[in-house]
């Protein structure tokens, strides 16, 4: 089954960095690291995220290339989309953005 990815509004969010940017493994065993259809590194970035209403969850967001970012830095999340998958009765919903950014940065973005 192919999941229909869902556009994110980040308007209202606020996303901060809490561990540096790392390639995304595909395979532990055999260290393989995932890559896209043009054989760019994907990377994996742990942020934390906060809703207007002040709740907060730890999520992860893949985005190709490394992005400029360090533990810490508030990020804006560029084309921010959500995927939800199921296995085997078990579902839950993957992020990617475009990038990610230093919010300073993304200002002109």
């Amino acid at each position: 089954m192919r999941s229909v990815p869902i556009p994110v509004d980040t308007s209202k969010l606020a996303i901060t960095c809490v561990k540096n940017p790392r390639p995304r493994v595909l395979n532990r065993d055999t260290g393989e690291i995932k890559t896209d259809k043009d054989g760019n590194t994907v990377f994996e970035v742990t942020v934390s995220v906060e809703d207007e209403f002040g709740r907060i969850e730890l999520v992860k967001i893949a985005t190709t290339g490394e992005p400029p970012i360090t533990a810490g830095d508030q990020v804006s999340a560029v084309g921010l989309l959500g995927y939800v998958w199921e296995i085997a009765g078990r579902w839950g919903i993957s992020y990617r953005a475009s990038a990610l950014l230093p919010q300073r940065e993304a200002a002109g973005v």
